[in-house]
């Protein structure tokens, strides 16, 4: 699938696909780039997400842009809207969560971890990440935190998704979810803050990454440089 895409970004970027032209059907493009309909399906679905393209029921994709949004949208929200929230919501919440957590808490959380450790399936991995986020709100024992996440778990399912299929997060975030569980056991509120920040931190900069790539360098360029 990231195969796919950075073929597709790549030849919106440099104009083969001008604003406003649709890209060839679903069946012409999986005939082409020799995938099957699934895959292409994901790549078009990261591309209106990153703002490239928009899909028009019964019509097609069309470009709508020839450089990625900086600020990607995730079913209803935008993901600066969703981080802004899940910083002043989720890292308290991990403080209050490692205070007032019970053993059943604990018990929950230690078995997600394990089991998002050992999954192979993104989309298996993706509903358990959500689910995570869900254990910790409520270990914080206040149920309007749990309302919040309810509130934002399409749009924290399809961010992880996005992350895990173009950034690679999947090991990054099982140790970032297991640090945690293991503040939330230790009873240490500090270090469950500290656990949180980290996460939602590397979850922005591996966004920011994806949506604002590090320019190529030309290697003419830097033959000039070393001559």
């Amino acid at each position: 699938m990231e195969a796919v895409l950075t073929h597709l970004r790549g030849a919106i970027e440099r104009g083969e696909y001008a604003v406003g032209d649709k890209l060839p059907s679903e069946a012409e493009l999986c005939r082409r780039l020799e995938v099957s309909r699934p895959v292409l399906r994901e790549a078009l679905r990261a591309l209106q997400t990153m703002g490239l393209t928009v899909s028009r029921t019964g019509k097609g994709t069309f470009v709508v842009s020839q450089g990625p949004s900086e600020d990607p949208t995730f079913g209803d929200y935008a993901a600066s809207d969703l981080l802004e929230v899940r910083r002043h919501v989720e890292i308290p919440v991990a403080g209050y969560a490692a205070l007032r957590r019970t053993p059943e808490d604990l018990d929950h959380l230690t078995h997600l971890v394990e089991r998002m450790e050992r999954e192979t399936d993104t989309t298996a991995w993706v509903a358990m990440d959500t689910l995570f986020h869900l254990a910790v709100a409520q270990a914080a024992r206040n149920p309007v935190f749990r309302r919040v996440i309810e509130e934002i778990r399409d749009a924290l399912a399809r961010q992880s998704a996005f992350l895990n299929e173009l950034g690679g997060r999947r090991e990054q975030s099982n140790r970032e979810h297991r640090a945690i569980v293991e503040a939330l056991i230790d009873r240490s509120e500090q270090d469950a803050v500290d656990a949180m920040t980290h996460h939602l931190a590397r979850v922005e900069s591996t966004l920011t990454t994806i949506v604002r790539p590090a320019p190529r360098t030309d290697p003419s360029e830097e033959g000039e440089h070393q001559a």
